[in-house]
């Protein structure tokens, strides 16, 4: 199945960033977020990606178009204007970068990924998240459910800390970061979706995937929903950015499967 990931938005509430870059080729250590979530799907053995450019796509395909080169170490024989690979460590991907507009929404985006598609099951997903959610289990429980199409919910951690008192007395014993919001599960992304799907995006470059078509699948039984409890975190402001940042440096990475 191929993979496909959104990644033509403003991002504009990480407008510190996305000023000069789109929101997926913001870095967590050294490499773009975008690249984090393709090695994470590639660990499961998916190599065949669809990007879904829109707001600075040219940087993205610049992006793969140098990633060769830059992973690798050349040799130049500049007499006879020819170059040579030493050694290269890229990984086995398969890269098809689809202009969809600058203003198109998400259903917009992906209705004009049908005609790399074409009539086949494809895994999609955002291209500003990360997550250790097992791609493999959400295959196999689409697959066992047998709807058109299975959304990953999440349990995303809480926005403020929370202050652990002592029943008895009162007294302030531990400090919880940012506890996961009991019973509040979101689309974490994650999704697995039957050609199908397409029917469901009706409005052109105004379709709003999260709307219409989703609500639609689910009004009409064929939304499949996979929960994931581990660790999923979004790049949504600059302290996301921070916290992906020190965890990547720390070793706490835990969407690192690879």
């Amino acid at each position: 199945m191929k993979v496909v990931i959104l990644a033509g938005g403003f991002g504009t509430r990480l407008s510190e960033e996305t000023g000069i870059r789109p929101k997926p080729m913001v870095e967590i250590g050294d490499k773009p977020i975008l690249w984090h979530i393709m090695k994470h799907y590639s660990s499961y053995g998916y190599t065949d990606f669809v990007i879904l450019c829109g707001y600075m796509g040219s940087f993205i395909k610049e992006y793969f178009a140098n990633y060769y080169l830059s992973q690798s170490s050349i040799t130049f024989d500049l007499k006879n204007n020819s170059m040579e690979t030493v050694s290269s460590d890229v990984e086995p991907w398969k890269v098809t970068l689809l202009d969809t507009g600058l203003n198109t929404m998400t259903g917009g985006r992906i209705k004009k990924a049908k005609e790399v598609i074409g009539d086949e099951p494809f895994l999609l997903t955002y291209g500003d998240g990360v997550s250790d959610v097992n791609i493999g289990k959400v295959v196999e429980d689409h697959k066992s459910q047998g709807k058109l199409c299975t959304m990953t919910a999440v349990q995303p951690g809480g926005r403020f800390g929370a202050l652990i008192f002592d029943s008895d007395t009162g007294d302030l014993r531990e400090f919880k970061e940012k506890p996961k919001s009991e019973g509040g599960w979101i689309n974490g992304g994650f999704f697995v979706c039957e050609p199908e799907v397409f029917d469901y995006i009706e409005d052109g470059a105004e379709a709003v995937f999260e709307k219409k078509p989703l609500e639609k699948l689910a009004q009409d039984n064929k939304m499949n929903c996979y929960k994931h409890s581990g660790f999923w975190k979004c790049m949504d402001t600059l302290n996301d950015k921070k916290a992906l940042n020190s965890m990547w440096e720390n070793g706490e990475a835990k969407w690192k499967t690879w």
